[in-house]
């Protein structure tokens, strides 16, 4: 599920606006901050409660922040103000959707839980505290641990942004199979630090105790700031004894974990199938040939290999795969250092070709694993680009002979359509950071699917006395990882018989096992850490998420079942999921409903594209000219996005929910700006021209609801005009005219430029070698136009206009990316500066219910 085996207990910090003096500065002081955390049998439950007072002789904002894992499931908080408890109420997702579209009327605002990283999303809530008031904050999550490269690893990001009088994280481990090993490691660990640790291990049980004095935890005897930021790691794996793996039961519930290890290792049939498009070029491509001349070193002597590069055009390294010689991986070597990047997108193409490839190949181990890891950075632009052909075709090519695993580099990928043909097709996707260590997550991810020890693995119990049964049926197991089941005990069992088939390199195999119920469920009785129903709730989380997983590659209506199942079970157990969310409602005067909602990878996708659309829409009573902001502390040194507002000087309120009139991603930032004009009707407004592209992009603003309702691309070569409306698309060519209606599906081609026409949801123009313009309907509120640029890399330097100033490379030198000062942000924008500040809005990128998205806000009129 995401990259390596994680509990990220917390990664805290209770954040305050302050003012800028001294005594000021910790008028909100977080006086107690604990972490408390049980792991029984790889599942963790944990509870962070946050104290804070508030010295200050007038009302202030306390801001409360817990960074958790991507797979975790929050499942409780409550804020207790003096001495009164607001709780978090968990509803099904659309239901609390309405209540915060009605609190949104009001001017509140929402959004409590964002993706903040690789592994980590961050829950985020704010409330006003009183002068001399107190506040506690209490956050429970629960996740069960996935075991990566034989290790189960407890992340504690460490980041309280003051000195704590009371800090104490707390952790308990209880593992009936035996803890084989236990280290700790730390990034900000000094010797006096050290004398805050505790570490009291025997053969089951493990507590980890850090518990630094306010003293211990000073940079300076001088200085009143904190040593306590970066990362504290907890690593340990359990014994593995029976071969058969190890049953654990609880109240009827059991679960089943199968980890065999010193086993003879598959020969893989391994293609490498790498993006070298544009948008890869510079650090991109640098890392991939990094990564590739490691991961040739792991190579073994029995494995075989090639490689397929592919743009606008595919490339095959060789023309069948060849065994891992000394030669063939040096000559491989110095193919991998001469990739270069260039050109577009055409991933269906290249696909089949690796298919075709292992379907031909010849003299293969016959005890051998094959696939294919697919490496892009961005959506296809050439070829085939309609998504859902490409899946249909690629899963009817590999009619599960082989895995294929798909991997996403940076946030111009749509994740969803990765997802969904890994999943489709026995592997899995995963998102590569841009970060300087990319090169080391592409090794990483290797090494995870380097060693298959297992193939078509069956684990099978008796149907008349187990129900609820998760998945059983495994295509792969690979060194180092776990197999999970879990089920319900329906019949007064005395034994629970398991059988276990797979395959082996060296020959099939059948595994049993008989687990006596008496005798497990006394091993858990007594224990005064353990919460009694935990493989009950262990049973439900692992559901939940397999549920979910099995929804991305379902048809539309067995999708639709599977989440109604997930949703149940959601809402049973006090889960928030991606299908629910809570509610939470401040104290009376503060006018706050928010909403702590489950966001997804694919929600983290931050393609280089924007939509367009309005804002506000005038509404009588308000008082003129208030706006409702929220400043982040800390100094962020790249604007990542940036959000416009309209400027009006009457009265206003968010229209459609806050749909912002201009969204644009900036190219190779992680966040989005919004631009706004005047918001008055205009016949054209020039957004972009690229004269070396030879594209030029204008569009119109309805008169009525200030949303962009028709749009005009212009190409000079070949010379084609379209002409976008919400009734109707007009493709011009010298004297002819092709009509595309909405109502359908439909593709046209003339000399190389391809449309194609998504029913009812969006018109794409893709050219080789050009950027591609995406133009999406949306219906709601009411009818209007979104519009996208992809594969912005492949602007020139004069590209111009209202938007085209923001992908041109003078326009970030200009603005470094951001000019700040302590009271406020500036940017450059057609050489003025102008005044920036935080807001949250909505993304109909995304679907209808998502999240509002945090942005930048900029107001262009004069």
């Amino acid at each position: 599920m995401e990259e390596r085996t994680l509990l990220a207990l917390v990664v805290f910090s209770s954040l305050v606006v302050l003012a800028e003096t001294i005594a000021q500065k910790h008028a909100i002081e977080i006086y107690s901050l604990h972490v408390d955390c049980k792991v029984t049998s790889r599942f963790a439950h944990t509870v962070v409660t946050s104290k804070i007072v508030n010295r200050a002789n007038e009302s202030r904002e306390a801001t409360f922040e817990v960074e958790l894992p991507k797979t975790a499931f929050i499942t409780n908080f409550s804020m207790s103000i003096d001495g009164k408890v607001y709780p978090g109420i968990i509803k099904e997702k659309a239901s609390a959707q309405k209540e915060y579209d009605t609190a949104v009327l009001r001017g509140q605002s929402a959004g409590l839980v964002k993706i903040t990283g690789r592994k980590l999303e961050q829950f985020h809530v704010s409330v006003s505290v009183a002068a001399a008031s107190k506040v506690a904050f209490k956050l429970t999550y629960e996740e069960l641990l996935k075991r990566q490269l034989g290790k189960l690893e407890l992340l504690i990001k460490v980041r309280p942004k003051q000195l704590v009088k009371h800090f104490e994280i707390d952790v308990h481990i209880f593992e009936p199979q035996g803890i084989r090993f236990l280290e700790t490691d730390s990034t900000f660990m000094t010797n006096e630090l050290t004398e805050a640790l505790t570490k009291v291990q025997n053969e089951t049980k493990a507590h980890i105790l850090f518990k630094p004095t306010v003293d211990q935890q000073k940079i300076n005897p001088e200085l009143d700031e904190t040593l306590l930021n970066g990362d504290f790691v907890v690593r340990y794996d359990v014994k593995r004894g029976a071969a058969a793996g190890d049953i654990q039961i609880v109240n009827g519930y059991f679960v089943h974990y199968f980890a065999p290890h010193e086993m003879p290792v598959f020969p893989k049939n391994v293609i490498f199938l790498i993006d070298r498009s544009g948008s890869m070029a510079g650090r991109k491509i640098e890392q991939t040939r990094t990564a590739l001349l490691k991961i040739l070193q792991d190579l073994r002597p029995e494995d075989h290999f090639s490689f397929i590069t592919f743009n606008s055009k595919v490339a095959e390294w060789r023309s069948s795969l060849l065994p891992a010689t000394a030669e063939n991986m040096a000559n491989a070597a110095g193919f991998v250092q001469t990739l270069s990047a260039s050109g577009g997108t055409d991933i269906n193409r290249a696909l089949l070709t690796a298919v075709s490839v292992l379907d031909k190949a010849e003299r293969l181990p016959k005890s051998s694993v094959s696939m294919i890891i697919l490496l892009t950075d961005g959506q296809p632009t050439s070829g085939e680009s309609n998504v859902e052909v490409i899946q249909e075709n690629i899963q009817k090519a590999v009619n599960g002979k082989y895995a294929l695993f798909c991997l996403g580099f940076g946030f111009d990928v749509s994740y969803k359509f990765l997802e969904k043909m890994a999943l489709s097709n026995g592997g899995i996707a995963r998102r590569i950071y841009e970060n300087a260590d990319a090169a080391l997550q592409l090794q990483g991810f290797y090494q995870e699917v380097a060693t298959p020890i297992l193939r078509k693995i069956e684990m099978q119990y008796p149907e008349n006395a187990v129900e609820g049964l998760t998945k059983n049926n495994f295509k792969l197991f690979f060194e180092g990882s776990e197999i999970i089941v879990s089920g319900k005990i329906s019949n007064e069992l005395d034994l629970l018989p398991v059988e276990i088939k797979a395959q082996s390199h060296a020959s099939d195999l059948t595994l049993k096992e008989e687990a006596n119920v008496k005798e497990k469920e006394q091993v858990f009785q007594n224990q005064s850490y353990i919460f009694g129903n935990f493989i009950e709730r262990l049973w439900a989380y692992l559901t939940i998420h397999q549920l979910l997983e099995k929804s991305i590659s379902a048809q539309e209506e067995d999708q639709k079942t599977l989440e109604a199942q997930a949703l149940e079970l959601s809402l049973r157990y006090s889960f928030v999921t991606p299908l629910t969310s809570m509610v939470v409602t401040k104290p009376a005067g503060q006018q706050q409903t928010e909403l702590a909602n489950k966001p997804t990878e694919a929600d983290n996708e931050k393609p280089s594209s924007f939509p367009v659309g309005d804002a506000y829409r005038l509404r009588s009573g308000s008082p003129p000219g208030r706006w409702r902001s929220e400043t982040q502390s800390g100094s962020n040194k790249k604007l990542s996005s940036v959000v416009v507002r309209l400027r009006d000087k009457t009265r206003a309120q968010p229209l459609a929910n806050g749909y912002p009139q201009l969204l644009l991603q900036l190219p190779k930032q992680n966040e989005i700006i919004c631009l706004n004009t005047d918001g008055k009707a205009q016949p054209s407004v020039h957004l972009l021209s690229d004269p070396e592209q030879g594209l030029t992009v204008t569009g119109k603003l309805g008169d009525r609801i200030n949303h962009f309702v028709q749009f005009e691309v212009t190409y000079v070569n070949p010379p084609v005009r379209i002409h976008v409306s919400t009734d109707e698309i007009v493709l011009s060519h010298d004297t002819e005219s092709t009509r595309l209606p909405w109502t359908e599906s439909a593709t046209s081609t003339v000399q190389g430029l391809r449309v194609s026409v998504e029913k009812e949801r969006s018109i794409t123009a893709s050219l080789s070698d050009t950027v591609t313009v995406k133009i999406s309907f949306v219906k709601f509120p009411d009818d209007f136009l979104g519009l996208y640029f992809l594969n912005t890399d492949c602007f020139s330097d004069k590209v111009n206009g209202l938007l085209g100033q923001f992908y041109s490379k003078a326009h970030f030198e200009n603005n470094s990316y951001i000019n700040q000062r302590a009271d406020e942000r500036l940017l450059s924008v057609s050489g003025s500066e102008h005044k920036v500040t935080r807001q949250f809005k909505k993304d109909y990128r995304l679907e209808s219910t998502s999240d509002p998205v945090s942005c930048w806000s900029i107001d262009l009129t004069p």
